[in-house]
């Protein structure tokens, strides 16, 4: 498996971006290739250019501060799972310590509880790249 890296980042309270802005969050993107993590980076900058607040880095997986784990999913064509529904994209949040991703996945699955073509499941990122593989 090829190195993975994430696109993390966010709006700062100030240029030593050491701390997230009162009512923001940490932004955590991937993981990624290399290149799809840079090219993801320029995208984000580019489009955040004209707030001196905001920073994103890229960094290796083994470098970024978090556990490993992902909620994803959405909406599939059928109940075998297998195939998301025209229309509709793999969701992905995260990385998430296992007990964040936890609290993501039962606050996704609550509101979806009523749709038995929503699915959602807890993946490490080599699961995660599986998906997206497909």
């Amino acid at each position: 498996m090829s190195k993975q890296f994430y696109v993390i980042g966010g709006e700062y309270a100030d240029t030593t971006f050491q701390q997230i802005a009162a009512g923001k969050s940490e932004e955590r993107h991937g993981p990624y290739a290399e290149k799809e993590a840079h090219d993801v980076w320029r995208a984000l900058t580019g489009k955040t250019v004209d707030n001196a607040l905001i920073r994103y880095r890229v960094k290796p997986a083994a470098e970024s501060g978090a556990e490993q784990w992902f909620v994803v999913g959405g909406e599939y064509a059928s109940t075998d799972f297998k195939r998301i529904a025209d229309g509709h994209k793999l969701e992905t949040y995260g990385p998430y310590s296992r007990p964040e991703a936890l609290a993501v996945w039962r606050a996704i699955t609550g509101k979806t509880v009523d749709n038995a073509m929503a699915r959602y499941d807890i993946v490490t990122p080599e699961e995660m790249s599986a998906l997206k593989g497909n």
